[in-house]
């Protein structure tokens, strides 16, 4: 069986490394970096908008592309790369996604051309702070379709138009869709390790909120959006690793110490054969990830959990090992192994911390055995 990027899937890939090359330079990122009080670059939102990338696993009938997720997990994959500082993937993993899984046709006609067209930004509001979301944790409510609670950290949403809501309603668990825009709502930006990043604390306080799905399928729903978002976010994760094995080689190539230049020392061969053998594994997992989203196969949890948890730990490990690589100056501003390093960490939690994806693993694997 074949899990590679068909021709067609290549090009798209081959595209859009060249569109993020000409108009996603380091500078671009560091632009949002240094600018505290920028949250994100819009004139990249928009020129990626324009491209239709937003829309790529998006029926047309409702503004999109219609490509396919093997073309959108493309697409994620240079995004990584390029450590792009915009909230596509709050918006498309998530908010699009469960749109797109459990959304009515009122919600999808609405909501699905916007994203497509770039005109609204989501966010994924589930943690209410330290400690993994449980029904008997969650204390955000929802009556006669109001909401009320606080939200933390969320990301992009201090900058979001639409968040996607984990709270209770008569009891039970549910998402809901609601209007950032709107009365009942009071952001806080949050100060996080990677600021190209936005977060924030998200009040609620009678906030009209609409049900997405079944009543009281709020954490089953959850976890068939994360799933689908884990395996988008391993691409994004596969790319930035590439990316940091890229820039360790090249400079262990240039940098000469005692006359030699270092990529001839055993220990540089070693971190940057420990990158490559990491990076090829998240690759492996993130190909079956891909292939059981796209063919929507019953293995998808199992799948998208391992995809999680290898690519996690490869992108951090080529962030660190690249650091290391690049000796003294790889800990300095002036340098982009941080942009890489911070990119990794928040990429490690924004959809669930990776001890969580290896007890759901553990689980899957038990049921799988077991029957």
């Amino acid at each position: 069986m074949n899990f590679d990027f068909s021709d067609d899937q290549k090009f798209l890939k081959a595209e859009a490394r060249k569109f993020l090359d000409a108009n996603c330079p380091t500078v671009r990122v560091r632009g949002v970096l240094d600018d505290g009080g920028k949250a994100y670059d819009d004139a990249l939102w928009t020129a990626v908008a324009a491209q239709g990338w937003l829309g790529a696993a998006i029926p047309e009938e409702f503004g999109g592309l219609g490509l396919g997720h093997l073309e959108l997990c493309a697409i994620a994959e240079e995004l990584g790369r390029a450590v792009a500082p915009i909230p596509f993937a709050s918006t498309v993993y998530f908010l699009a996604e469960a749109v797109m899984l459990a959304g009515d046709q009122a919600q999808k006609a609405e909501l699905l051309p916007k994203i497509a067209a770039g005109e609204a930004i989501g966010c994924m509001a589930t943690s209410e702070g330290p400690g993994a979301v449980t029904a008997a944790s969650l204390k955000a409510t929802v009556a006669d379709g109001r909401l009320s609670g606080v939200k933390l950290p969320v990301t992009d949403g201090d900058i979001a138009t639409v968040a996607l809501v984990l709270a209770k309603e008569n009891g039970k668990p549910g998402l809901f869709l609601v209007d950032l825009t709107g009365a009942g709502v009071t952001r806080e930006p949050l100060q996080t390790l990677d600021p190209t990043r936005d977060a924030a604390r998200l009040t609620f306080k009678d906030a009209p909120a609409r049900r997405l799905g079944a009543a009281g399928a709020g954490l089953e729903l959850l976890e068939q959006v994360m799933d689908r978002a884990a395996i988008l976010l391993a691409f994004e994760q596969c790319g930035g690793a590439d990316r940091c094995l890229e820039m360790a080689k090249a400079y262990a190539l240039e940098r000469y110490a005692f006359g030699r230049v270092i990529a001839s020392y055993q220990a540089i061969k070693h971190k940057l054969a420990d990158i490559y053998v990491k990076n090829e594994l998240a690759r492996s997992n993130a190909y079956y990830g891909a292939w059981a989203l796209n063919t929507d196969a019953p293995e998808m949890p199992l799948a998208a959990s391992a995809a999680r948890i290898a690519a996690s730990e490869a992108f951090w490990f080529a962030a660190k090992e690249n650091i290391q690589t690049h000796g003294g100056i790889g800990f300095t501003w002036e340098m982009d192994c941080h942009l890489y390093y911070r990119r990794s960490r928040q990429l490690s939690l924004v959809a669930g911390a990776p001890r969580v994806w290896k007890e759901r693993l553990v689980s899957h694997l038990e049921r799988r055995n077991a029957a």
